[in-house]
């Protein structure tokens, strides 16, 4: 969001608001069919179901007030960026499809135990990035691979970095253990990925200013 006050038009603000769109529906979706982990007679389930809802309002409305308003001009991806979007997009797609439908199954590897409201929760973050992935991976304006791939640095490092500030205080992970090392790999991947797309980009502004 913090990229719209750097670039305040439809590119970045197309990837941006598909991006929280997913994931605020995903999220939402995994809520109503969950309602049973909700106390309602407290008021923090009301204002977690406000905040979702009112995001997939307003992100749903810029989208559909866009109509079919192209992006801006992107860069041409060559054949080896596009392979590579194209198999990110499908693991980041169908891991989320998992997380969603078999949530059990396919959060069974994760460091920590997962319930299944919580796996189809985490499965938002896949999807939304399976969606900025397609979009880039469609028309790639530099603004939109910029914020992609600072998005998916900052989950991978904070998933992460979340992981061992929460161990260190918890002293429950079995860092040697498969499923620990598969989740670590996964968000390793996926910010490494995020930092191949800021380097590609920051060649490109290099190249602009230079010019």
């Amino acid at each position: 969001m913090a990229a719209l006050l750097v670039w305040n038009r439809w590119s970045p603000g197309r990837l941006v608001l598909v991006m929280a769109f997913i994931f605020t529906v995903i999220v939402s979706a995994a809520s109503f069919i969950n309602l049973g982990y909700f106390n309602f007679e407290r008021k923090a389930p009301w204002l977690w179901f406000l905040v979702y809802l009112a995001s997939v309002a307003v992100s749903g409305l810029f989208l559909l007030r866009a109509g079919g308003r192209p992006s801006a001009k992107g860069v041409t991806l060559n054949s080896a960026w596009r392979g590579y979007m194209s198999m990110e997009m499908a693991i980041l797609g169908l891991y989320g499809v998992g997380l969603l439908l078999f949530p059990l199954t396919f959060g069974g590897f994760w460091p920590w135990p997962i319930d299944a409201f919580h796996a189809q929760v985490y499965s938002a973050i896949f999807l939304a990035g399976a969606g900025g992935t397609y979009l880039v991976w469609k028309s790639a304006p530099h603004e939109e691979l910029l914020v992609l791939g600072l998005a998916q640095f900052l989950v991978g490092l904070f998933a992460i970095l979340g992981l061992v500030i929460t161990e260190a205080v918890m002293h429950r992970i079995d860092w040697t253990a498969t499923g620990t090392l598969c989740w670590l790999a996964l968000f390793g991947w996926i910010g490494i990925s995020g930092i191949f797309k800021l380097y590609a980009v920051s060649r490109y502004f290099s190249a602009q200013s230079a010019s």
